[in-house]
């Protein structure tokens, strides 16, 4: 490589290659440059690579690992997912049945863009050439408005909250206004309820079919009901629902997954006119197994499994598989299960069976079929109702699954987060962050404390809130017990919920173990 070549040193500066000693794939180069009237030496060291001898084209397979993505961790250490191009790409394929999107069409979403579900949906969503928006927390309602979005990908805990934002907004205008707004409402809930009815769209666990005329006097019953309520509610979309619409925007489609989306906020929406479709998944599964179709969204359940994926209940401790309609342990078998748990072999055969069946750790069932009655358009839905690693066992004997609970006493405004306790305890306890603002309200209201005072005692609020959760709990076998009032919520920053919001249930038990034993003394 040696020779008398010229080369620019470096700007205003050229030099002179007097040698060079050759080695494989590295020359060590002498240059000589000058710099102004004297003469300085650079001893330059440069990698030269040899494409023929060194680069390796390496393609890349299907069941290449794509990503890794460490699980949130809700309980126990995280574990690194192994996904492959092949789990992703059958994403990409398939949700559009979930989504018929088009050219145009305007997602908002403000999920972490590392969660599983909002990188499927980002990449199912730039396949289809669409506008994405990022949002907040804080900046949900403005940017609604702003972008006023076709489609908002979000979790349940967003829909509870645009759900208590109406209803808030409802409950402070007038009184004419608070009773015309909620009397609508109780009327479109009535006629969707109907409407459910009579087009098949209702989940049962009875194995056994209603007879054909049981079935159409039922029927009957619920169209007369339906066609009697239709006039006012759509009276109540131009004086009410439209306005809310004008608001949140949201006119194709809100997709939630991610966690349990509460019953109350489920038929509210569905009343409004704003259609949600519920879906669930896992990290370890790409995420998206199964989620409602925009022509067949039954509430309660996550819909039917999406394509080339399948569902089996098993019996927790048997795992023998459980027929349609009885409760067990959910798992399921599809192209989006991940490859396994990275550098953690234990895991993966603990989570993956041989025949490729991962256990899901929920608890759930499958809508039996029926070819008359309520749930004729419902058969194989799946219905999912809580982490089985969750249940609580009382010392009785009893099983009972906090999720329910919690999502009957969130239906009080004076709750705002809960955890319901009781492990080996002989009756449930709770965990409760109340609303402060709306406990304030109510205790003004009722003369509890008068209108100038601004503070009311822990003793009171405990008793307020004991009176909701009677109220609200009424039609469970289960009642709350002792409850512990907190004066901070449960939040991302204090390591209590996950990036995506759901409740660090094992983390809210350990940092208030002390105080949750004291209410059983």
């Amino acid at each position: 490589m040696g020779g008398e070549d010229e080369v620019l040193v470096e700007e205003g500066v050229h030099g002179t290659i007097v040698d060079g000693e050759h080695g494989d794939g590295l020359a060590a180069i002498y240059l000589v440059g000058e710099v102004g009237e004297g003469r300085i030496c650079y001893f330059w060291y440069f990698s030269i690579l040899i494409a023929e001898q060194r680069h390796i084209n390496e393609p890349i397979h299907p069941d290449s690992i794509a990503t890794l993505i460490y699980t949130s961790g809700t309980t126990g250490n995280p574990k690194g997912v192994m996904l492959t191009h092949h789990n992703l790409l059958h994403q990409i394929k398939n949700l559009r049945d979930i989504v018929p999107a088009k050219v145009g069409d305007r997602f908002l979403s403000m999920l972490p863009p590392w969660h599983a579900y909002e990188r499927a949906c980002e990449y199912f969503i730039f396949t289809c050439g669409i506008q994405q928006v990022y949002t907040t927390v804080r900046n949900l309602k403005d940017d609604l408005r702003r972008y006023q979005p076709h489609y908002l990908i979000s979790v349940p805990l967003v829909f509870e909250t645009l759900y208590s934002g109406i209803m808030k907004q409802i409950s402070t205008s007038s009184a004419v206004r608070k009773l015309v707004a909620l009397t609508f409402i109780r009327i479109s809930l009535a006629y969707m309820e109907c409407k459910r009815i009579y087009e098949g769209k209702c989940l049962t666990m009875n194995k056994k079919q209603v007879s054909y005329v049981n079935s159409m006097l039922d029927w009957l019953w619920a169209r007369i009901m339906a066609t009697l309520l239709l006039p006012v509610h759509i009276l109540a979309k131009k004086l009410v629902y439209n306005k809310i619409h004008a608001a949140i925007g949201i006119s194709k489609a809100g997709i939630s997954g991610g966690g349990s989306l509460p019953w109350e906020v489920d038929k509210f929406f569905e009343a409004i006119g704003v259609k949600v479709q519920n879906g669930y998944g896992l990290t370890e599964t790409s995420p998206v197994v199964a989620a409602r179709r925009p022509g067949c969204n039954v509430l309660g359940s996550i819909g039917h499994p999406i394509r080339e994926t399948e569902f089996k209940v098993v019996d927790s401790e048997t795992d023998e598989v459980l027929p349609p309609g009885s409760k067990g342990i959910l798992k399921v078998r599809g192209p989006q299960v991940m490859k396994g748990y990275f550098k953690n072999p234990l895991a993966t055969i603990q989570a993956l069976d041989g025949d490729g069946w991962l256990n899901t750790g929920d608890i759930g069932w499958i809508v039996p079929h029926h070819s008359t009655g309520r749930s004729r358009q419902s058969s194989g839905m799946i219905i999912v109702e809580g982490r089985a690693k969750d249940t609580i066992v009382l010392s009785t004997g009893e099983n009972v699954e906090p999720g329910e609970l919690e999502e009957a006493a969130m239906r009080s405004s004076l709750i705002q987060q809960i955890v319901v306790v009781g492990q080996d305890k002989r009756r449930l306890g709770a965990v409760i962050f109340p609303n402060k603002e709306e406990v304030l309200k109510v205790a003004r209201k009722f003369s509890i404390i008068n209108s100038e005072n601004s503070y009311v005692s822990e003793e009171k609020v405990r008793s307020l809130i004991y009176k909701e959760l009677q109220t609200w709990m009424s039609q469970s076998p289960f009642q709350i017990g002792p409850i512990l009032l907190v004066n901070e919520p449960f939040t991302i920053d204090n390591g209590l919920m996950t990036p995506t919001m759901k409740i660090r249930r094992d983390r809210v038990v350990t940092q208030y173990k002390d105080q949750i034993d004291n209410l059983y003394k």
